[in-house]
């Protein structure tokens, strides 16, 4: 009887150089997989999943490596976007969207002030 499939990398908020990445790892390791798109809704994410429950233990350790891997490529870019300045700052996000950054501080305020008038109201009311 062959074995279910086993889900590898759920793919929601995976950028898709990563997904083919993965799909392209497992396949330098002969480990059978296939990629299912996300649902027409946004309920699904979609996924890798392995078509061998068995190949779970060796792609999860793989996919552990691959992870590593990523993680200090991505920090020493970031590290190398610092130093030369083309690193994101809260100023540069400030400046390069200004109506944004307005429009959403002026959500947190009127979200806020929703949040806070039922005790202020009783406050007012007490003293």
């Amino acid at each position: 009887m062959p074995s279910m499939p086993r889900l590898l990398l759920n793919l929601r908020n995976v950028p898709e150089d990563e997904s083919g990445e993965v799909l392209e790892l497992m396949a330098r390791h002969h480990i059978e997989c296939y990629q299912t798109p996300p649902g027409p809704l946004g309920i699904t994410a979609g996924g890798i999943w392995l078509k061998e429950r068995d190949d779970y233990p060796r792609a999860r350790e793989l996919m552990d490596e691959y992870q590593a891997e990523r993680a200090r490529r991505a920090r020493a870019e970031h590290d190398q976007a610092v130093r030369e300045g083309r690193a994101e700052t809260l100023g540069t996000a400030i400046r390069r969207r200004p109506v944004r950054t307005l429009l959403y501080l002026g959500l947190a305020i009127f979200i806020l002030m929703i949040f806070f008038a039922p005790a202020l109201q009783l406050w007012r009311a007490v003293s």
